[in-house]
């Protein structure tokens, strides 16, 4: 796990008004905190923070919809949509749409984790391993229930067997390897993107006030909408693959 030195004003926040509540929490799942005076980590008060962000924006955007007028922020936001959406047909091909919502969500949801890193007394959430990980897992569970929702348990299930029954010895052991490592690919991807472009930005921060920081700052917000967007893709991917018809 990724060692924090100091906790981040957020964090002292939610220890000290919320610690009682994620105790018990945890007690009750069966894993007591270490510390129950701060139960609470950066990278969890984080990602609530990104959450209510999205949600926040999301509310003023709703309130201030407009064919005629849009406004930057509805602007901006059609055109994720619209690059998300060419992406799925792209990769996806007929009945890509129904795909959008969670490929949009998800893309939006790590671009927000990595960019909030830049505004001095955060950090970006997606450099601590559980992040990326929880992430990595939903996507897993989310491209394989399409996968049985679009063929059936059993046509689904019959594709880790390849494409003739004598090969199935080779063929089951090769995909499952293959869909177990796609979950650790992703999470390790995203992990070690963001944490070594901090680890960089911070570095230089130290160092000087003037150049370079905004130098490696626009560096990181290159990185930051990369690996976003690579996330975003791969699951595409992995979804196309799930729900392919082969002919």
């Amino acid at each position: 796990m990724q060692e924090h030195e100091v906790d981040l004003w957020t964090t002292k926040l939610f220890n000290q008004y919320l610690a009682s509540p994620l105790d018990s929490l945890l007690t009750a799942i069966g894993h007591p905190a270490a510390d129950p005076a701060h139960p609470w980590e950066n990278w969890i008060t984080m990602e609530i923070l990104v959450v209510l962000i999205i949600m926040v924006l999301f509310a003023i955007l709703r309130s201030r919809l407009s064919y005629d007028k849009p406004g930057k922020l509805q602007i901006t936001l059609e055109a994720i949509y619209d690059f998300v959406a060419a992406q799925a047909s792209e990769g996806i091909g007929h009945g890509s749409g129904k795909f959008v919502p969670f490929l949009g969500t998800l893309f939006i949801f790590i671009l927000f984790m990595n960019m909030i890193g830049i505004i001095p007394g955060f950090e970006s959430p997606t450099m601590t391993p559980a992040v990326p990980a929880g992430l990595a897992v939903s996507v897993f569970l989310y491209y394989n229930v399409m996968g049985f929702k679009s063929h059936g348990v059993g046509r689904y299930l019959a594709h880790f067997a390849g494409p003739v029954w004598w090969m199935a010895p080779i063929m089951i052991p090769i995909e499952l390897i293959s869909h177990l490592a796609r979950p650790l690919s992703l999470t390790i991807r995203l992990f070690a993107n963001m944490f070594a472009g901090e680890k960089v930005t911070m570095t230089f921060l130290g160092l000087t006030y003037i150049l370079a920081p905004a130098i490696f700052m626009g560096l990181h917000v290159f990185v930051g909408f990369l690996q976003a967007f690579i996330f975003m893709l791969l699951t595409l991917i992995y979804v196309g693959s799930a729900v392919a018809h082969e002919h």
